[in-house]
């Protein structure tokens, strides 16, 4: 696929995906690198979809505040996350499609039924430290093979029973953090190649735009039904890339 068309392409997902970040608060990677993965194969899915992800993570993380108070409470997660994202991308170099297509579904499919109807049971305190560790390095794990880690981070942050500013700047904050090892070992790997650079920074102009469109939209439209809408499509997106990955 030529850049011009891959811009194209990009361009529309992106437009969608922000619209559905901009509406719900949730689902730019899950949106993006699922309706991708329709035209392209899944590394450069993955790899299209860094810009625009690393971006609106930082914006978010920003406009929370408190970044340095909620990096000391989960540093722990972060570094297990990041660690793993790292060495899973390097690790699995040179794994087939079909892989990483499950792994895709796998985090996809995990993500809407999170959302749809789920209930973490509560987490004592003196459990946090292994927890933030195993839900951590099993995110990295994910994450370096699907680009998509958010389940893992709900599931720990529900059974934290957080606000729900604090669940958005921690959950904020440990998406950007993940991004960032991912970039660099899709740099390292030639996943990233500078043409494609080129696209997904680009990219970041349509994911804000439809951010924008998406928190006006918000106003007009009732939320739960829209999102509950979303998750069942996301979930139809998800099993058809487990389909793909098994067969």
């Amino acid at each position: 696929m030529g850049v011009t068309e891959l811009l194209l392409i990009g361009s529309v997902v992106f437009l969608i995906a922000g619209s559905v970040k901009g509406v719900v608060g949730i689902g730019l990677p899950t949106a993006a690198i699922s309706m991708l993965t329709l035209f392209i194969d899944p590394r450069t899915a993955i790899a299209v979809g860094l810009g625009p992800v690393v971006v609106s993570n930082a914006w978010q993380i920003w406009t929370m505040g408190d970044i340095r108070g909620t990096f000391k409470r989960y540093w722990l997660f972060a570094l297990a996350l990041g660690t793993s994202v790292f060495l899973t991308v390097t690790v699995s170099a040179d794994v087939s499609e079909q892989v990483i297509f499950l792994a895709i579904g796998i985090s996809i499919v995990t993500f809407s039924v999170l959302h749809l109807n789920f209930a973490m049971p509560p987490m004592p305190d003196r459990y946090d430290r292994a927890a933030q560790v195993g839900f951590g390095t099993v995110a990295g794990i994910l994450g370096g093979l699907s680009g998509v880690w958010i389940a893992p981070i709900i599931m720990y942050l529900s059974a934290r029973n957080l606000t729900k500013d604090e669940f958005v700047r921690a959950s904020g904050m440990l998406l950007f953090i993940g991004s960032v090892p991912l970039v660099t070992a899709y740099v390292q790997q030639g996943f990233l190649t500078q043409q494609i650079a080129g696209v997904t920074l680009v990219l970041v102009i349509p994911t804000l735009i439809g951010f924008a469109l998406g928190a006006r939209l918000r106003q007009r439209i009732s939320n739960e039904k829209f999102r509950k809408v979303l998750l069942y499509v996301f979930l139809l997106l998800g099993l058809n890339l487990l389909r793909r990955g098994l067969f």
